[in-house]
């Protein structure tokens, strides 16, 4: 019998609609709000409504500082390199997405001949 190579991912899905308050994610995220607000400044996460005195985020904002902490503890970077590792890493998704589609572009096209 051979071995089997299982790999076990795990996750939480957070709906964009979702509305969080900076609390919200000091709690969800066990940071301190002064840590949020300059990812905020930095351009890491931004809120709904910045010009009010009450921020609000959404779910996508959760996951963003999430990947934040861990990029930042993991690797040690600073905000800024926090901020060039997503923008990378958001280029990286896009551009296999686009390449995925071209695959099955492909694959379609091949069928059709």
């Amino acid at each position: 019998m051979q071995p089997t190579n299982t790999r076990t991912l795990s996750g939480c899905i957070v709906e964009d609609e979702l509305e969080l308050t900076l609390g919200d994610l000091t709690r969800a995220c066990s940071v301190r709000a002064d840590f949020i607000v300059a990812l905020v400044d930095e351009g890491i996460i931004e809120p709904r409504n910045r010009a009010s005195a009450r921020w609000t985020f959404g779910g996508d904002s959760l996951q963003r500082l999430r990947t934040a902490i861990n990029l930042q503890r993991d690797l040690e970077l600073n905000l800024p390199g926090v901020a060039l590792a997503l923008e990378l890493l958001s280029e990286i998704e896009t551009l296999r997405a686009e390449l995925g589609r071209h695959r099955t572009w492909d694959a379609d096209s091949r069928e059709l001949h």
